[in-house]
């Protein structure tokens, strides 16, 4: 008998499925080695570890209670056609949408099961990844592209107004989203390129906490322009002046990405409906929806 044992070997030997075994691996209940790349199980702890009648340990620990099941929740930055999904794919997770950089805290400290963000990389056109890894490079989690939204300058039609910069918006009220916003760190992107900073800007006092509030803001003339997605400007009629692609990813634990309710979202998601909806809203491209762009170990 060999020294090690791989996944295939020792799910037959516990009789579950290959999954099993990996959910187990990443949640640190089976003494396990990473070689290369690949997982390989120690016999002699593993058989310690059986004979405990499966007790949940590491090696040189005593066992420990499983660790507690994740609130349904997903967290984050705010995205329509995301908070329609998840209504209508009857999935029983709720949303609490109120920033990215909320999201990524409310991850760390188990309160959701994943997290909604679209954080810019400085200095390149690339997304989210940088931070993930700096926070969870070395957890359980995977970064799937969910789909790539159009943002931009929205304003009310009328007088000949025109605004293609935010050197334009300069004299106008502008509305700011909630610091934890993703679309704040956007925006202090796209005022660097411009050589601006956020105090040239006339911003009203209040902010709006989501791309539909900030939309119907400035609809009900609350301010005159702000940052936000088209799918939100359309929904209220208002002008809309592209300026960057963003690329909204979900960063999920791997355990929570193969339970039912995930899983209930990802089929709902391959589904005609939840295409033709992304169509109406306008401003989305999901042709890379589930693509993987970060798997942790």
């Amino acid at each position: 008998m060999t020294q090690f044992l791989t996944t295939r070997e020792l799910a037959a030997m516990l009789r579950v499925k290959e999954r099993k075994v990996y959910e187990l691996a990443s949640e640190g209940a089976l003494p396990v080695r990473r070689v290369t790349g690949k997982l390989l199980f120690p016999r002699a702890e593993i058989e310690e570890w059986i004979a405990a009648n499966g007790g949940i340990t590491k090696p040189g620990r005593s066992a420990q209670a499983p660790a507690p099941a994740l609130p349904q929740v997903i967290a984050g930055g705010h995205d329509p056609l995301l908070e329609w999904a998840l209504r209508e794919s009857r999935s029983g997770i709720a949303a609490f949408l109120d920033g990215a950089l909320d999201g990524l805290a409310r991850l760390t400290s188990g309160d959701c099961l994943a997290a909604g963000l679209h954080i810019p990389e400085r200095g390149k056109d690339a997304w989210n990844v940088a931070a993930v890894k700096e926070s969870f490079g070395d957890k359980p989690v995977v970064l799937l592209e969910w789909a790539k939204r159009t943002r931009g300058l929205m304003f009310r039609s009328g007088k000949g107004r025109t605004i293609d910069s935010l050197k334009d918006a300069r004299a106008l009220r502008f509305q700011s989203r909630q610091p934890e916003a993703g679309s704040e760190l956007v925006l202090s992107q796209l005022l660097a390129r411009e050589g601006l900073k956020k105090s040239d800007l006339n911003c009203v006092e209040a902010v709006e906490r989501s791309e539909t509030d900030l939309a119907m803001a400035i609809a009900a003339g609350r301010a005159d322009v702000g940052l936000g997605i088209e799918a939100s400007a359309r929904q209220f009629q208002l002008e809309f002046k592209p300026m960057i692609a963003e690329r909204f990813d979900l960063l999920i634990w791997r355990k929570a990405y193969f339970d039912p309710p995930f899983q209930n979202l990802i089929r709902f998601c391959a589904s005609a409906p939840f295409e033709r909806r992304a169509q109406e809203l306008g401003g989305y491209d999901i042709a890379g929806f589930g693509t993987v762009h970060f798997n942790g170990p």
